[in-house]
This record gives structure tokens, C-alpha cells and sequence, in this order.
């Protein structure tokens, strides 16, 4: 799944929202929580969980979405490209700045990173690629 997250600091206070994927996404919502801000999940569908790769993974999202200060549930009744497409254009209409752990390939699949890095930029919303020369993508 994409990974790609947001940070807004509002009254002060740090925000970020984050689909809660395995990987770059969780490990962004952590830290957003380890610094004192508010987590906003935007989870894709129902039983999101069972799109996660591995139990650490899915026990990761439900201590997550337990400390997010809001969940919202998009109305997919199964995980989906469609799904997760529109989870990442529900998280670039909440941003003012996107951050993209990407490589600058294209999506795998509708939905993937490349998909939600040009919704943002034809939004005209600004976006800071995040990606280490040399890492290959699993």
C-alpha cells in the first residue's frame, strides 16, 4: 500500500494523518504520537486489517487506531484498489503538505503512491518525496 502521510500543525498542536498501512505509514503514526500529536487514521474499509501482510502489522494498526484521536472508515465493505485510492485522496484533501516515502516508480496497482502523489500535486498541494538512493523496494 502506498505510504504516505500528513503533518499539519494546528493551534500549536501537531497533526498527522496516516491510512495506517504496514511500514513507512505506521512508523510515521508512531512517531507523530511519540512526539505528543493527534493521530487521524483514514482507514481504506471495513476489515482493513486483512489487506496486512503479517500479525505484527495488523497488531500494530489496532494499537494505533486505539490512540488515534479520530478514526474514519471509508464505505468499502472489502480492501480494494479503490478503496485504498480513495483513502489516499481522503488524506491529501486533508493536508496543507504531503510527505511520500516513495522511489518514483509507478503505482503497482490503482491507488499506490504514484496515484496519490499526482492527486496531490494536481491539486496543488505540496508534496517532499522521501526516498534514500541505492533502497530498492521490496
Amino acid at each position: 500500500m502506498e505510504h504516505w502521510k500528513r503533518v499539519l500543525p494546528v493551534g500549536g498542536q501537531l497533526r498527522g494523518v496516516s491510512c495506517l498501512a504496514e511500514g513507512a505509514d505506521q512508523l510515521f503514526a508512531a512517531h507523530v504520537l511519540a512526539a505528543g500529536g493527534v493521530l487521524e487514521a483514514i482507514l481504506p474499509c471495513e476489515n482493513y486489517a486483512s489487506s496486512l501482510v503479517t500479525e505484527d502489522g495488523r497488531a500494530r494498526l489496532a494499537e494505533l487506531r486505539r490512540a488515534a484521536g479520530s478514526v474514519v472508515t471509508l464505505p468499502y465493505p472489502r480492501p480494494s484498489e479503490q478503496a485504498f485510492l480513495a483513502a489516499g485522496q481522503a488524506v491529501v484533501e486533508r493536508c496543507d503538505h504531503l510527505f511520500a516515502v516513495w522511489d518514483g516508480r509507478p503505482a503497482r496497482g490503482m491507488g499506490g503512491t504514484a496515484d496519490v502523489v499526482d492527486y496531490a500535486r494536481a491539486r496543488g498541494c505540496p508534496v517532499t518525496v522521501l526516498w534514500v538512493d541505492g533502497v530498492l523496494r521490496a
